[in-house]
């Protein structure tokens, strides 16, 4: 089918007509999906954000929200991976003084070979404490092995929970930021382990673990997301340069960069407040519950 035109009595028959027509529908429909992924990218920055950093995994949220409203097919486990990197700009900016006296004092312990300094500790304990998850993570890359099921999720879900009740429990709460020593850093990096299981949760795992060695609440939690740092950039780096290889999906996942980046800031600043003055009981619950709902969509046939 054609144009059809009449001049003068003859008939003209053109057929590019439709086909400009049917490629500017085209352009359309491309425009809209753009846009919609823009859309997309910019919640998944949202939950992305909010949830990083509090002890209920991020990765959780992401793929069963994903999953949920139908954005499998657009947002892959390594895109939704990449807009973490809003979470890595965040807590470097957050915590760039901590860092930066980190650095400088691990510097200056070793020029001057005082091993007993708190930054030298903190600098080594955080080193030591970021190979076991870097390891675990090669190993379970080299073996390609799939965990991200619902059921997988909805069951570590359960089960932080129930060790987070008791962390809050047991846990002595008693040494400050400046008691660190070298082996929490190796304690609390094998705890961040766990957080290979999509729905340990990498910030869950660590305060969990700071928590049962005695460190405050407000402590654990600082220390547990400088830990986590080069674990969550490396990981990160990796999965942000697979995915922008992607044309399609450059825009969409600077979108979600930049929405997580805003989000993951705002509940660092907030949860560190919180457990200043609130035990973590509240995200106990919430996970128990999480992890409820989602058996109950699996029965239910919605996952």
């Amino acid at each position: 089918m054609g144009t059809m035109f009449v001049t003068d009595g003859v008939e003209f028959f053109l057929p590019i007509g439709n086909h400009l027509m049917q490629t500017a529908g085209n352009a359309v429909a491309d425009e809209s999906n753009v846009l919609g992924k823009i859309v997309q990218g910019f919640i998944l920055g949202i939950v992305q954000g909010i949830t990083e950093f509090l002890p209920i995994s991020s990765t959780a949220h992401l793929i069963i929200f994903r999953d949920v409203l139908g954005w499998k097919a657009t947002w892959s486990k390594t895109a939704v991976d990449g807009i973490q990197l809003g979470s890595v700009f965040a807590v470097l900016i957050y915590f760039w003084k901590d860092i930066r006296n980190i650095l400088g004092g691990a510097w200056l312990a070793f020029q001057q070979q005082e091993w007993q300094r708190s930054e030298w500790k903190m600098f080594v304990g955080i080193v030591i404490g970021t190979f076991p998850a870097l390891l675990g993570g090669l190993v379970l890359k080299s073996l390609d092995v799939e965990l991200e099921s619902p059921l997988m999720i909805a069951g570590m879900s359960i089960v932080m929970a129930i060790l987070l009740g008791l962390a809050e429990k047991f846990g002595s709460r008693k040494r400050g930021f400046e008691e660190v020593e070298i082996k929490d850093g190796m304690i609390v990096g094998l705890g961040q382990m766990i957080a290979l299981l999509p729905g340990a949760s990498r910030s869950g795992s660590t305060l969990t673990t700071a928590l049962f060695i005695g460190l405050q609440r407000d402590t654990a939690a600082r220390f547990s997301f400088l830990l986590g740092l080069p674990t969550l950039a490396i990981a990160t780096a990796v999965q942000t340069k697979d995915v922008l290889q992607e044309s399609h999906m450059f825009l969409p996942l600077l979108i979600g960069i930049v929405s997580t980046f805003v989000f993951s800031y705002l509940s660092i600043a907030w949860l560190l407040k919180f457990l200043q003055r609130r035990s973590s009981w509240v995200f106990v619950w919430y996970r128990l519950g999480f992890g409820a709902a989602i058996l109950g969509a699996i029965s239910a046939g919605v996952l």
